[in-house]
């Protein structure tokens, strides 16, 4: 941050995701790639956070190549059956290997606390266990995939109990049988049964998969599940980023609201992606993420946070939160994961089948995407719905947005009676009128 009034601004930023996803359960998954990368420590340092943030998290480690160097040390060759590994006996003994390593490096990373890092004080106490009940993946087109298993339950009251005293909470790619018996895993089912189990509000693959792009090469921010599927189907995507997508619609279609697929390879970037609106993954819903629509008293909140500074410069005409709550009904938002980012008013003027449009506001960041435009068109319907036959605004400093879409200047006196005695001479707001 280059002044102090940009870190006070981006701290104010990410404030509605705090306020939004405390008390909230996360089931956060990354392959054995990620710790061959180097990246655990700086992982561990951004989950902590979360903790830190009253998020309760869940974290399910891969162990791919870590087996894989496991066999290779003892020359035993892997083999796959359409990408998932058959576990023999020798293979199994390397994922309890690769896994046990993992376990280690991972509690090492937790129990980071040097002064001056982002670890100090954190004092995290990583809990793992056998809360993963499996059975055998069985034969599959013929083959036997052995020890090869897939989870049968997760032991969900327990691990909220552990969550609920602060401490993340550690699963492996293994499972258990109620005989004893023990069976390689994959982390992605793991991780998606985990989240369907406990009810999780995000499920997120931090992955070693670049961000996914469409066929004309194109970033895929955000898809609901049913878009997913329909991307799936295409046939573009690489096998890796496919096999994560097909987790994540599960995920998704079995009850948890958002999944992302982030790429580890930008520095915190499971923050950026939690924290900002954008993101730089891809998000996955069961339904769309972004809604348009009439406010309600809940919405109350987050309509002061986003019209606060633009009243305290003079841009908007101070509105205190009752007069928001007692005119709640006149408000429409743009809602964006369950935070709010634009907001107007629609005061209508039957008599004279005027409406005024008031208090459009979009957030900062995410100005010039055209939410402003959606949010004027959604009010414009709402005015026609009510009978009006045109909409009216008064401005101080976005006339020429206006008149680009259709406003025309006049003055006061084509204003409805009542709101000629209401207009604040002071101000000397413009005035700019469009026929609907």
């Amino acid at each position: 941050m280059e002044t102090p009034n940009q870190f006070v601004q981006w701290l104010r930023s990410v404030a509605p995701y705090i306020h939004a996803f405390r008390g909230k359960t996360f089931v956060v998954a990354f392959p054995g790639e990620l710790v061959t990368a180097g990246a655990l420590p700086v992982l561990a340092q951004d989950l902590s956070l979360l903790v830190a943030l009253d998020i309760r998290v869940v974290i399910v480690h891969g162990s791919r190549p870590q087996v894989a160097e496991q066999l290779a040390l003892r020359n035993v060759e892997g083999r796959f059956h359409n990408g998932i590994r058959i576990t023999d006996t020798a293979a199994l003994e390397c994922a309890k290997e690769a896994a046990g390593e993992l376990r280690l490096d991972i509690e090492a990373a937790f129990s980071q606390g040097l002064p001056n890092t982002p670890m100090a004080h954190a004092a995290i106490r990583i809990i793992s266990g056998n809360f993963v009940t499996a059975r055998p993946l069985g034969v599959i087109d013929g083959v036997d995939l052995e020890l090869t298993g897939m989870p049968r339950k997760i032991a969900a009251e327990t691990i909220h109990a552990i969550l609920a005293t602060d401490s993340p909470v550690l699963l492996s790619p293994l499972g258990f049988s109620p005989t004893g018996e023990a069976f390689n895993l994959t982390m992605e089912d793991v991780a998606v049964s985990a989240a369907i189990a406990l009810h999780a509000d995000k499920l997120v693959f931090i992955t070693e998969t670049p961000m996914m792009v469409d066929e004309g090469g194109i970033e895929i921010r955000e898809l609901s599940s049913h878009q997913a599927e329909a991307v799936l189907q295409a046939g573009f995507l690489p096998v890796d980023a496919a096999f994560y997508l097909q987790h994540a619609i599960k995920a998704c279609n079995s009850g948890v609201p958002r999944a992302h697929i982030v790429p580890f390879e930008m520095d915190g970037s499971a923050l950026l992606e939690l924290f900002t609106h954008d993101g730089v993954g891809t998000m996955i819903s069961h339904e769309n993420l972004e809604s348009l629509r009439r406010a309600t008293i809940e919405d109350v909140g987050g309509i002061i946070k986003l019209i606060e500074p633009l009243e305290a410069d003079g841009t908007l005409v101070k509105r205190g939160r009752e007069l928001i709550e007692r005119e709640i009904d006149q408000f429409s938002v743009i809602e964006h994961d369950g935070v709010i980012f634009g907001c107007a008013a629609l005061y209508p003027f039957p008599e004279s089948k005027m409406g005024e449009m008031a208090c459009l506001t979009v957030n900062p960041d995410v100005q010039a995407q055209g939410d402003g435009e959606r949010i004027l068109k959604h009010v414009e319907n709402r005015a026609r719905a009510a009978g009006l036959k045109q909409l009216f605004v008064l401005t101080t400093r976005t006339s020429h947005w206006f008149q680009k879409r259709g406003f025309k200047p006049a003055t006061v006196d084509a204003l409805p009676k009542d709101r000629q005695h209401m207009y604040n001479w002071q101000r000397k707001s413009q005035v700019l009128i469009k026929s609907l």
